[in-house]
């Protein structure tokens, strides 16, 4: 379903997406409970160091010099993206993942409108659905775990 429905080859960079997102989850878990027990600025730093050197040697494998302009540009996305970190993990303090997950899953929204608008990639309707079936599952888990009474409820501004 997330590859998309039908008959089509399975390569390495579809197999490598469902291996990230087992990660991602681990690390989602594990910025949660860090969140509980250090400040965020110290579990956005704990994250860091480990990802990068977890991911130092597959990219040692395919590393290629980069021009100035690139050191800029990856410069740029590594401070927006820790922001984006610190952000998320004082969210993770604040509310449980029942309540902070269902906003990131926005990336899917965004991705598909920047796909669109900028790479000219189409949007059809297995886009569309595939879009709509995990935002669904997601407010409904999310509704779901307020009904049981696991997400306690949020004050009024």
């Amino acid at each position: 379903m997330v590859l998309r429905p039908g008959l089509r080859e399975v390569s390495l960079g579809h197999l490598s997406q469902l291996v990230a997102t087992l990660f991602f989850a681990v690390s989602y878990i594990f910025a949660k409970r860090l969140s509980g027990m250090a400040p965020a600025s110290v579990v956005v730093g704990v994250l860091s160091v480990t990802v990068s050197l977890g991911l130092a040697p597959m990219a040692w494998w395919v590393w290629e010099p980069v021009t100035g302009v690139q050191l800029a540009w990856l410069a740029g996305v590594a401070g927006l993206a820790t922001l984006g970190h610190y952000t998320m993990t004082r969210a993770f303090r604040a509310a449980p993942l029942a309540v902070t997950q269902p906003v990131t899953f926005l990336q899917i929204l965004w991705a598909t409108l920047l796909g669109a608008l900028v790479f000219g990639e189409a949007v059809d309707g297995f886009v569309i659905l595939g879009g709509a079936l995990i935002v669904g599952a997601v407010s409904l888990n999310t509704w779901a775990e307020a009904r049981r009474g696991r997400i306690p409820p949020q004050p009024e501004p």
